[in-house]
Formats: structure tokens, C-alpha cells, sequence
């Protein structure tokens, strides 16, 4: 059996990408997040057919956001970027997809071999 892809989300990236008043509750705009995700590990993604294995890395306030069936939720101790850094070294092998719009991130994990896509990809 395939081992599936592995969709490492920043959440913090990806919730700041949508000026939607995230800032005054980061945890519960996490949490919506995370719920928008969980359809994601059966059906998959547009280019990236399910099932896959979603990790939602949260850090700050969020950090007691917590895992759902279909999304498992990654607290990151410090930095929500090397939190992921280190995930995506983890994966080493393994077919990886990083979702974020920061830069040096995504540089980074692509040094690993990880694919990058943006927010978009999880955010209609």
C-alpha cells in the first residue's frame, strides 16, 4: 500500500493570509482552520489525490488547538517554522507537501525535498 502524502499546514500563515479578524481569537481561528481541513485527508486536494496525511502546525495561543480524526495537530514548543523544518527532515523519503506563503520557509523545506504551495491550495 502507498504511503500517503504527507500536507504539513502552517497554520499561522495560512490563517494571516485572510484579513477576516483572526488576531482577536488566534485559537478559535485556528480551530476553523483545522475543521476545514479534515475533508482534505479522504478526498485530497486538487492536485494532490487523497487520502492524505494532514499536519496542522500551530504555535503562540494556538498552541491548544487540538488534534480531530483526519488532522492531526503538531504544538509547535518555539518557532512554528523550524517546528516544520524539522517535520518536513522527519519525512525524509516520503513524498511531502509544506503549505505556506513565507519565503524563507518555503526555501528551507524545499532544501529537504519537500513541495511547497501556498495558502490557497487550503483556503478557498
Amino acid at each position: 500500500m502507498d504511503v500517503p502524502l504527507l500536507v504539513i499546514v502552517d497554520a499561522a500563515n495560512v490563517v494571516g493570509s485572510v484579513p477576516d479578524g483572526w488576531w482577536r481569537d488566534r485559537r478559535g481561528a485556528a480551530e476553523r482552520l483545522r475543521d476545514l481541513l479534515v475533508p482534505y485527508a479522504t478526498e485530497g486536494l486538487a492536485e494532490f489525490p487523497g487520502p492524505l496525511d494532514v499536519v496542522l502546525v500551530v504555535e503562540g495561543s494556538a498552541r491548544e488547538v487540538t488534534s480531530v480524526p483526519g488532522v492531526r495537530v503538531h504544538s509547535a514548543p518555539g518557532s512554528g517554522d523550524d517546528s516544520i523544518v524539522e517535520l518536513a527532515a522527519e519525512a525524509a523519503g516520503r513524498r511531502c507537501l509544506v503549505v505556506t506563503a513565507d519565503r524563507e520557509l518555503r526555501r528551507r523545506v524545499a532544501e529537504l525535498g519537500a513541495e511547497v504551495t501556498g495558502p490557497r491550495t487550503v483556503r478557498p
